[in-house]
């Protein structure tokens, strides 16, 4: 029976005779299928062996045939499955799951290294020993190809003149300078893949590390402990052979990728994964002027890309393991000039789940030579020639981080207008009075309003016709809402805007009362608090929260009356809900505040858009049945019927609110307030409650990417509240800010940390498929299909919500509010999910499965109620 050996090409043949049970010298298991690997010449050619081995001669045999090694290869076409289906009869399937290999992995092979008959070794020992000895006879058992020398002038003429694949230096003796010879063989062309190993005495392991660090130093490849046992010497040989020499070999076949890439036309370039120079091709050389040593180790701001805000763009994707295409302006060194290429980046993982490495590919043939038109100093925005990134805040990584707000695949057809309006301006540059009128008419375009009927100035005010002008006025004006004049707004860096926590009225037990000194952090374990609490998290962190922002001073109510009101409101949520009960409305009372401590919202929101905000986020869900608004209208409920099926959810909401708080004095927490600011308190909590509806969800994060992409003060750099913060000081404006404030954290599931993560992913899967059951049951349309527990993969569901809803809108607020965190932890928990997809974890039972092994066993695995 023969068999091809992968190692050197030649048939095997394989041994009728078992020398042992556990050590046959050859068997074909017809369970595991893979490669034969003969190591030690047992191919064909050596027939006298196979002779010896046939009849019996089993003297030296046996122990040789310890070293017969055979190993599973995975194909590189997926196709093939005639190794996979022998493997899945004698591996469980877990293991597969952890020995799948990942999407670059399938999709980029590897080049094979040209397979030698036999292996060049180069010996130099000054003088033959008992040691020299053992090597030879372990080299020549393993059909090695040896060449000695006694010197190392001598040594360094046979490597030039044979290119040997291991070079063995004995560095016991000082009778000729190793580190001069191993230096002298790395400067030969072609010696950065062989493999050169000193052998060193046992001492120099055992006591001394200076003699092992400066041979490493110098260029050999590892150290090699002195031995005269033949069997040790070869096992060491093996090791050498399919470790370092294999991956060498691999290495240098890999050199034809660097050639073919220099012989491309379209320009090639490495990164890491700062954007630091890795490589790039000889084409990059000719058409950008650069050079290859002058780039390595600098980024590509720095060098290459014209605009940042391009590369904040694509490495929204990068960054999630997703590959990235578009329109990359570039500058050439020598002239500065600017050319337009068509890019595709693709990620590139080294090790670990994050992206180490960046490729980016240029297209030559889409490259436009025009140069781009300076524009005007502005913040970019979707309009194209902005190149000034300037924004409100005062330092560069403020600037660089509100640029990206544009940098959404977002389109509204107020956004197409904007762009055709700066090409206006652009065009009539050179009138200062039609600047300032195409000024004034974007800047009422950008308003959030642009419907709303008011009446004329000139009309209002007419004496002669009262009558009409007042009857005129209270039907089509809009109430004016009460705002806090800009003269009491406080400033970031105001002493009052700390305000440290101090004792409720609610007695907590110390676990409690530990955990909640996390409370403002993002990592912090809301499902804890829901255990410890039995439950009840939304009083305990509540109080906790609304303690921290002086929320009673806001309000001018008592701490008795906001107690009894966070009561009353957690015992109006259900807690029979998988996903909206009061834990998530404590999750995401803890995310507003969070957000509430950045420097950005102090410096902008007032201690009662901070209550309010407070507020809204912990009623924001009240009563809420565990179905959508469109099961709700398909089933006729009567809450459907109530508000004509027109944000059902969303305004019962609200309404439940009002009611339980102005249906009682003892939990009424505006009783104190004036009239007008009991009306500006209440449309804030309700205009943010309603800001929570989905089906909105791409208008309002149009509006606030299209708002604050404004024109900033070209002269304003100091960090005052100056011309560049008027755009958020705007009371519409800022409204725009609380509902984005409100809508991130209501969906922020995705970008905490993964345990917390993959939690809050099982609790709405489970809420959806019992919907899902429920429409079948009573036959209703069933309003989302493809939540069907027999079905649904809950990675793919994550991902998709990520990527059509999250990824977008947390790009633009982590622009606005500086929060750094809640990309990170967006990417990381992307990534593994799409590994959890990769890997066959899908289901409910798959995700609990996970919870725990991979994942803490501490988050429950039930929130059923007591």
């Amino acid at each position: 029976m023969s068999i091809i050996c992968d190692n050197c090409g030649y048939p095997v043949t394989v041994a009728n005779d078992n020398f042992g049970v556990s050590t046959p010298l050859y068997e074909q298991d017809e369970h595991t299928g893979g490669s034969w690997l003969c190591f030690w010449g047992s191919c064909s050619k050596k027939s006298d062996e196979r002779k010896r081995a046939k009849n019996g001669d089993v003297i030296g045999e046996a122990r040789e045939a310890r070293y017969q090694r055979r190993t599973i290869q995975f194909e590189t076409d997926p196709s093939s499955s005639v190794s996979s289906r022998r493997l899945q009869s004698s591996v469980s399937s877990s293991i597969l799951k952890a020995a799948k290999r990942g999407p670059n992995e399938a999709k980029y092979g590897l080049i094979s290294p040209t397979p030698k008959h036999h292996l060049k070794l180069l010996l130099v020992f000054a003088h033959p020993d008992p040691v020299c000895d053992t090597i030879s006879k372990a080299a020549d058992k393993l059909g090695f190809e040896i060449t000695s020398s006694n010197n190392d002038i001598g040594a360094l003429d046979e490597y030039q003149a044979k290119s040997h694949d291991l070079v063995l230096v004995d560095a016991r003796v000082k009778c000729f300078d190793n580190d001069l010879l191993c230096r002298s063989i790395r400067n030969t062309k072609g010696s950065q893949h062989t493999v050169i190993i000193a052998i060193v005495k046992r001492s120099s392991f055992e006591k001394d590390e200076v003699t092992i660090a400066s041979l490493l130093e110098s260029g050999f490849n590892r150290c090699l402990i002195e031995t005269t046992n033949v069997l040790a010497c070869v096992n060491e040989l093996i090791l050498i052979k399919n470790c370092e020499i294999r991956t060498m070999a691999q290495h240098a076949a890999c050199q034809a990728l660097y050639t073919a890439l220099d012989k491309c036309r379209d320009l090639v370039i490495v990164t890491d994964d700062t954007y630091k120079f890795q490589y790039m091709n000889a084409a990059c050389e000719r058409q950008l002027g650069l050079r290859q040593e002058d780039t390595l180790g600098k980024t590509l701001q720095e060098q290459l890309v014209y605009d940042t805000v391009q590369i904040n763009t694509m490495g929204s994707s990068l960054l999630r393991a997703r590959e990235w295409s578009g329109p990359m302006t570039l500058k050439r060194k020598s002239t500065q000039e600017t050319i337009v290429s068509a890019c595709r980046a693709v990620p590139f993982c080294c090790a670990g789940r994050m992206p180490t490495h960046f490729i980016l590919v240029f297209d030559t043939n889409s490259i436009d030579p025009n140069n781009l038109s300076q524009s005007r100093g502005s913040i970019h925005s979707i309009r194209r020639g902005s190149t000034d990134v300037r924004s409100i805040g005062s330092d560069y990584l403020r600037r660089t981080s509100l640029a990206k707000l544009n940098a959404l695949p977002l389109e509204a057809p107020i956004t197409k207008v904007v762009g055709l309006i700066d090409q206006i301006r652009e065009n009539v540059g050179s009138n200062p009075q039609l600047v300032q009128l195409v000024d004034k008419v974007e800047d009422i375009l950008k308003g959030s309003e642009l419907y709303v009927s008011q009446v004329k100035e000139d009309y209002k005010f007419k004496v002669d016709e009262p009558v009409v002008s007042d009857l005129i006025t209270a039907l089509l004006s809009k109430v004016p809402q009460p705002t806090i004049t800009a003269s009491s707004r406080r400033s970031s860096n105001d002493s009052s805007v700390f305000r440290p926590s101090r004792a409720g009225l609610i007695k907590a037990p110390v676990a409690i009362r530990d955990l909640l000194e996390t409370s403002l952090t993002w990592d912090f374990d809301i499902f804890k608090l829901e255990d410890l609490t039995r439950k009840r998290p939304l009083q305990h962190l509540g109080m906790n929260l609304f303690h921290h922002f002086d929320v009673c001073s806001a309000l001018n109510c008592d701490e008795k009356t906001l107690s009894n009101w966070l009561t009353v409101i957690e015992a109006n949520y259900h807690p029979e809900n998988w996903y909206h009960n009061s834990t998530h409305a404590a999750d995401v009372l803890q995310a507003t505040a969070g957000f509430l401590e950045k420097e950005r919202m102090k410096s902008i929101m007032e201690p009662l858009d901070e209550a309010t905000s407070l507020i809204a986020a912990a009623a924001h869900d009240l009563d809420h049945p565990g179905k959508s608004s469109a099961f709700l209208s398909n089933s006729n409920n009567p809450l459907a019927i109530l508000y004509n099926d027109v944000t059902v959810l969303e305004s019962h909401h609200a309404a439940m609110t009002f009611k339980l708080t102005l249906g009682d004095e003892r939990v009424n927490i505006f009783k104190n307030l004036d009239r007008d600011t009991y009306k500006l308190a209440r449309h804030n909590v309700i205009d943010m409650i309603l800001a929570t509806e989905m089906t909105k969800h791409f208008e309002h994060l149009a509006k606030f990417v299209n708002v604050f992409c404004t024109r900033s003060s070209v002269s304003s750099e100091c960090g005052e509240l100056t011309d560049d913060y008027a755009p958020i000081l705007n009371p519409e404006n800022t409204t725009l800010v609380k509902r984005m404030m409100i809508k991130c954290a209501d969906v922020s599931n995705p970008t905490r940390p993964l345990r917390l993560c993959v939690e809050w992913a099982r609790r709405i899967a489970e809420e959806y498929f019992q919907q899902t059951d429920d429409e079948k049951t009573r036959g209703l349309p069933v309003v989302m299909p493809m939540f069907d527990r027999q079905s649904c993969s809950i990675p793919k569901s994550q991902i998709g919500f990520v990527d059509y809803i999250i990824n977008d809108m947390f790009e633009a607020w982590n622009a606005f509010i500086d929060m750094p965190e809640l990309l990170t932890y967006m990417r990381q928990n992307y990534i593994r999910w799409k590994e959890f997809d990769d890997q066959g974890y899908t289901t409910l039972n798959d995700i609990q499965k996970l919870q725990a092994t991979v994942l803490s066993p501490s988050i429950p695995t039930s929130i059923k109620s007591d």
